[in-house]
C-alpha cells in the first residue's frame, strides 16, 4: 500500500492521523493507497480534490469513526453509506435553520442534471446497503442538536464531518465514491469514556476489507 502507487484502483482516505495509523495497519490491498484528508468538511474537500488529482484513482473511499443517531446501530459496529447529506450550509440556526435546498439553492449546478449537487448525494455502494450519513460542521453536543438535525434529515442514521465534502470532490472529478464509518459513540455523547474507538475502527476496517475482496 505504497504512497507511490500510480493510478490505484482504490484511494482510501481517513480524516485523522489516529485513524490513519489503524487503517494502514489493518488494510492490505495491492491496488490501494491510504492518505489523510483532514478533519472537518472544509479541509477534507480541499485535500480530497488534491489527492484525487494526484493519484487519479478508479474509486475513492472514506473510512473513519462516526456517531450514531439510530438506536439500532450499536457502538463498535460499522455501516456503509448509500447516500450522504449536508447539514450546516444554508441560512439561520437552531429551529430557524434552512438547508440550501429549502432556500431553493443548489450547492453546484455544473453543466447538466447529472452534475447537480444539492443537500443529499447518492453514493456508490456495496451490496445495496441503505444508510444515510449526515455530514455536519460541528458534532452534536445536546439532545436539542440531535432534534434539529434529524428534523431536517429524518433518514439520517449516522453523523460525521467529512463524507459530503469528499463525495463532492469525487463527484466533480467523476470518480465513484464509497463511505464506510465505524460507530464509536452515540451522537451527542461527548463523554469519551463511553466511546468505543478501537472497536469502531476494527469493525470499519474488517467491513472494508470484506468489501474490497468482492
Amino acid at each position: 500500500m505504497s504512497s507511490s502507487l500510480k493510478k490505484p484502483k482504490w484511494l482510501i482516505l481517513v480524516p485523522t492521523s489516529m485513524e490513519y495509523e489503524f487503517v494502514v495497519e489493518h488494510i492490505s490491498h495491492p491496488e490501494a493507497v491510504v492518505e489523510i484528508c483532514g478533519f472537518g468538511p472544509i479541509v477534507a474537500a480541499a485535500k480530497a480534490m488534491e489527492l484525487i488529482t494526484q493519484y487519479q484513482p478508479s474509486n475513492v473511499l472514506l473510512v473513519g469513526i462516526a456517531g450514531a443517531y439510530d438506536p439500532e446501530i450499536l457502538t463498535g459496529t460499522a455501516v456503509i453509506g448509500s447516500e450522504v447529506a449536508c447539514f450546516g450550509i444554508g441560512a439561520g440556526s437552531v429551529a430557524d435553520y434552512q438547508t440550501a435546498g429549502e432556500m431553493g439553492w443548489m450547492q453546484w449546478r455544473g453543466t447538466g442534471e447529472q452534475d447537480l449537487i444539492g443537500d443529499v448525494l447518492p453514493l456508490a455502494n456495496f451490496d445495496n446497503h441503505q444508510c444515510q450519513i449526515l455530514t455536519v460542521c460541528a458534532a452534536s453536543n445536546t439532545s436539542r442538536d440531535l432534534d434539529h438535525r434529524r428534523r431536517r434529515f429524518p433518514n439520517a442514521a449516522v453523523e460525521e464531518m467529512e463524507g459530503f465534502a469528499v463525495a463532492t470532490a469525487a463527484k466533480i472529478c467523476g470518480v465513484p465514491f464509497y463511505l464506510v464509518r465505524g460507530i464509536s459513540n452515540r451522537a451527542g455523547d461527548r463523554d469519551k469514556c463511553n466511546w468505543k474507538i478501537p472497536e469502531a475502527l476494527h469493525a470499519a476496517t474488517s467491513l472494508l476489507m470484506d468489501c474490497l475482496k468482492r
